[in-house]
Order: structure tokens, then sequence, then C-alpha cells
């Protein structure tokens, strides 16, 4: 009786939030429904997409809209969950804060082969494990001797020293327009670069 009395009474005012905390909130539900804030691009796109495919080779392990390798994550969509300093620090820092698992693991055969790769799929068992080569192992655990998780993505740690930092910002403006549905009417929102 209770609850149908307070559904009745509608939802309560957050008129005591203030609008700072208010919008905050809002923001915070918008990431629950997988939207986020669009962020103004900071550097030149179309030169970020010649260095992930070219001299950055961040395309010989990640993909995006299937063009690129098929090692590392697809990284298409990658930023409507993460904005511009999330994606920069995850460039420039790539295995901080990484779950063991989620790297690069060797597994051990009962014929001794070693198999080095990033699991996609692991349960109670099989493991499917890509290598570098672009080789997909389907692995069925009981002839898996062990399993090492090494902690580490496999992605290069040079890439403060090896990018500049506007180079970085054409990067990271590359993986945001990637991630941008196309829409002829959107105005392109450059700010200057930092």
């Amino acid at each position: 009786m209770l609850q149908g009395a307070r559904a009745a009474s509608g939802m309560p005012s957050f008129k005591g939030l203030g609008s700072q905390k208010l919008m905050t909130l809002v923001a915070y539900i918008r990431t629950l429904q997988g939207q986020r804030a669009r962020f103004a691009i900071l550097g030149d796109a179309q030169r970020g997409k010649s260095l992930f495919f070219e001299r950055a080779k961040c395309s010989e392990c990640h993909s995006v809209h299937g063009q690129g390798g098929f090692y590392g994550t697809d990284l298409s969509f990658y930023a409507t969950a993460f904005g511009p300093e999330e994606i920069r620090e995850a460039i420039l820092k790539p295995d901080g804060d990484l779950d063991p698992r989620r790297g690069a693991a060797t597994a051990v055969l009962g014929d001794s082969t070693t198999i080095t790769g990033v699991p996609r799929n692991e349960d109670n068992f099989s493991l499917h494990l890509p290598t570098p080569d672009g080789t997909f192992h389907l692995l069925n655990k009981t002839e898996v001797r062990s399993i090492t998780y090494q902690g580490i993505t496999g992605m290069p740690t040079d890439y403060a020293s090896s990018l500049t930092a506007t180079e970085l910002n054409d990067l990271v403006s590359f993986l945001i327009k990637a991630a941008r549905p196309e829409n002829p009417n959107e105005k392109s929102a450059r700010v200057p670069r930092i």
C-alpha cells in the first residue's frame, strides 16, 4: 500500500540539488544509457587517420570500421565510451590499471607448443586466442597445460616520445570522429590544438 502511494505521488523534486549537481546527474545518467557528451575535436582527424594507418602503426593490430588488424581491440566506436583525456591516457599508458586477464596471455599445450596472443573469449572449456600473425586459435582447455596472463597489452609504450602533442591530438581526434555517426548537418567543432 505504501509503495503504491509513493508511485502515485510521482518522482520527488530534485530542485534542492542545484543546477550544477543536476547537470552532473544528467550527464551520469546519459553515460548509463550509452550516451556521452560530444567533445570538441582538438586536432586534425584526417592527419590522425594517416598516423593511425601509417607511422604510428596502430592499424597493424587495431581496426576502425573494418580497416586494419584484428589482433587488438576494434576501435570503431571506442570514443563513444571514453572522452579525449581517457583516450590520450590509454594511448600513452596502455598498461595502466589493466586487468591482467585482459592483456596478453601465453598458453602451453600438452605437447609443449607455446601460443601467445590476446584472449578474446574464454570459458570453462575453451580459449579463443588470436596471435599477432593473424591466426585465430580455438583451444580446448583439456589440451592446455597452463595459461599465463602477462598483465600487458602488447601495445607500444613509447608514444609519449614518438608522437608530438599535436600528433597525439590528431590521433585522438580521429578516434573521436570515427565513433561519431556521419551527419551532413553537423558542423565540425574544432578548437585550437593544445
